[in-house]
């Protein structure tokens, strides 16, 4: 969907005194999916809330805080020029690994037995969410300056060590592995886009497929021996809790179970908005990981198609946005935010039903989290301003 009207900002990147698009679509289904996921918070979480903090909207008002000054963010990015971000390309990655650290010292904070966050001026945030930022725009600046440079294996490799070295940091320091997962595969898509040699990035996926098969492997091997077996990290018990949850029913397979009952009780309708049974206590994160299996629960597989089919449609949105952008620049900064978004998505939804090992991915948009929402409407405001450097005679 587009609109005209005249802008009045110049510059590289920027149609000047012309016709030029903006993406209502776009903006509506983000705004559409930030209220539903406060609805969604509320309905999951008051439960909870109302028995910790005495308060059924505790975080029902912590997410609304957020969203609104994200609002408020995605609206002033998204005026200003996508060019002046190539100029901070450097100096924010240089932050983001510079707030990486700080969780080890007294600005940071556990939660859930997980220190990921730092605290600044009363404020909470989270490094690995400056980090995926960071890393779309650094890269899309690299790979540009880089240019034919990136068709050589060597060129791949220089490529790949920025959100290498981003990735093992907050894999290592903050404990967040699908963080790091998420920034590599960010880095990869983008590589892969500005490439026209297809091949290295086939061998790296059945390397990768090969590798996690291994590990899976391996590990069975591990379990199936006493000795060995105490000498499993929880992400080597997190896997055979994914091989068979009902072994590891008291332990690492219990959230997994949960998630599981909440999606088969849901049925095609649903049991109601509100009517779940699994956030009464029984499903760990019911507010923050394991959403989408509260939404199948309630709204049921109607409700869950409707939000995989919004996401497609925000990113079907941004590949318009990207193949139309002025500049390799601009396609490459909407095709990171892209990618975030939809690895993501994929990732979560994949975590709720078994598809893959439990590990720690919010639902963008929907799931709490202060800074996964108001960074996400940063990229969104990106994204929206890539679009306002389109010209409706170029559609």
């Amino acid at each position: 969907m587009a609109t005209r009207f005249k802008t009045v900002q110049g510059g590289r990147g920027q149609s000047n005194s012309q016709d030029t698009y903006f993406d209502y679509s776009l903006l509506f289904t983000v705004l559409f999916l930030i209220g539903f996921g406060l609805m969604m918070i509320y309905s999951s979480s008051s439960y909870r809330a109302n028995l910790d903090y005495n308060d059924s909207a505790y975080f029902l008002k912590k997410q609304l805080t957020a969203a609104l000054l994200g609002i408020v963010c995605m609206v002033v990015v998204s005026y200003i020029p996508y060019h002046f971000w190539e100029k901070l390309a450097v100096p924010a990655y240089v932050i983001s690994i510079g707030l990486i650290p700080l969780v080890l010292t007294p600005l940071g904070y556990s939660s859930h037995g997980a220190r990921r966050w730092i605290r600044i001026v009363g404020f909470s945030l989270q490094p690995a969410e400056v980090a995926k930022l960071s890393m779309v725009i650094f890269l899309a600046c690299l790979v540009c300056k880089m240019g034919k440079r990136i068709r050589t294996m060597k060129g791949f490799f220089v490529l790949m060590i920025p959100p290498g070295i981003v990735a093992v940091m907050v894999w290592k320091i903050t404990q967040n592995m699908s963080s790091a997962i998420i920034i590599l595969g960010i880095a990869v898509l983008m590589i892969f886009v500005a490439s026209p040699d297809y091949k290295r990035f086939i061998i790296m996926a059945l390397v990768v497929v090969g590798g996690a098969a291994l590990v899976v492997f391996v590990i069975v091997k591990m379990a199936s021996s006493p000795e060995m077996m105490e000498k499993l990290e929880f992400r080597g018990l997190r896997i055979l809790a994914w091989l068979n949850p009902e072994a590891y029913a008291d332990d690492k397979g219990f959230q997994t179970l949960q998630a599981l009952y909440a999606i088969g009780s849901g049925g095609i309708f649903g049991k109601g908005l509100g009517e779940s049974v699994q956030k009464l206590g029984f499903l760990p994160e019911a507010q923050n990981d394991m959403i989408f299996s509260i939404i199948c629960e309630e709204l049921g597989l109607f409700g869950a198609v409707a939000v995989i089919l919004l996401f497609l449609l925000l990113i079907w949105r941004c590949m318009i946005i990207a193949n139309n952008a002025p500049d390799l620049f601009g396609a490459l900064l909407v095709v990171g935010v892209m990618g975030h978004l939809a690895i993501q998505v994929i990732l979560n939804i994949a975590v709720c039903t078994s598809v893959i090992p439990n590990t720690g991915i919010s639902l963008p948009f929907i799931s709490y989290g202060g800074s996964s929402v108001m960074f996400l409407l940063i990229e969104i405001g990106i994204v929206l301003n890539v679009g306002r450097s389109i010209r409706l005679k170029d559609l």
